[in-house]
């Protein structure tokens, strides 16, 4: 395999099935032994493989996570996971948003296993955050699996195009161009996005 993929660069697609199968536990294990690689997997068992996210892209990600991470721990209904975090959707798809939230009711349910491994469940929210890399068909191929697969809110920043694309369930998408701030509400009672500093890394 391929394993020095650079910042910028597209995804390395790998055509496993049906030669090769992983259940969700060989997969878990073969994301562990790759531990310097980002890893998705699609429904149909294509394994994505990720380059690094550019200087920009974290400082972005790094403000989504500490904006939406403090509001979480003051409302205290939910746990936000970062994009090292990955979850196993009904469709069978194992992804890593950029960033996203989960009920905390959901989460008691789960085994101690699962939680040591990717979660069998699609977050409450989800954000992708676009890289100039991205094609942004794909991104909004992955927003839209989210949703089919129970997400209840979900937002596509493209820093590129300063546009957000907001996804609720059975409702069609909307944008917003060059907002300054961005709502949860009412999925995420209070939780307002400051997205200038999104717009802008600064440093």
């Amino acid at each position: 395999m391929r394993t020095e993929l650079q910042a910028g660069e597209p995804p390395l697609v790998l055509r496993m099935e049906p030669v090769i199968q992983m259940t969700d536990d060989e997969f878990f294990a073969f994301c562990q032994i790759n531990r310097d690689l980002r890893i998705e997997r699609t429904a149909g068992g294509e394994i994505i493989v990720m380059a690094p996210a550019s200087s920009e892209t974290g400082r972005r990600n790094a403000k989504l996570i500490i904006s939406l991470g403090n509001w979480a721990e003051d409302d205290g209904t939910g746990i936000v996971f970062d994009s090292s975090a990955g979850f196993i959707l009904p469709n069978g798809a194992t992804r890593a948003p950029d960033a996203s939230w989960v009920r905390r009711s959901r989460l008691v349910q789960l085994t101690p296993r699962q939680k040591k491994q990717f979660l069998p469940l699609c977050p409450d929210f989800v954000v992708e955050l676009r890289s100039p890399s991205d094609r942004l068909q794909d991104v909004q191929a992955k927003m839209d699996e989210y949703m089919a697969n129970g997400a209840q809110l979900g937002w596509l920043i493209d820093p590129v195009r300063r546009r957000v694309y907001v996804y609720r369930p059975d409702t069609p998408m909307t944008h917003l161009q060059n907002p300054a701030t961005i709502s949860g509400e009412p999925l995420l009672p209070g939780f307002i996005l400051d997205l200038e500093e999104i717009w802008q890394p600064g440093f």
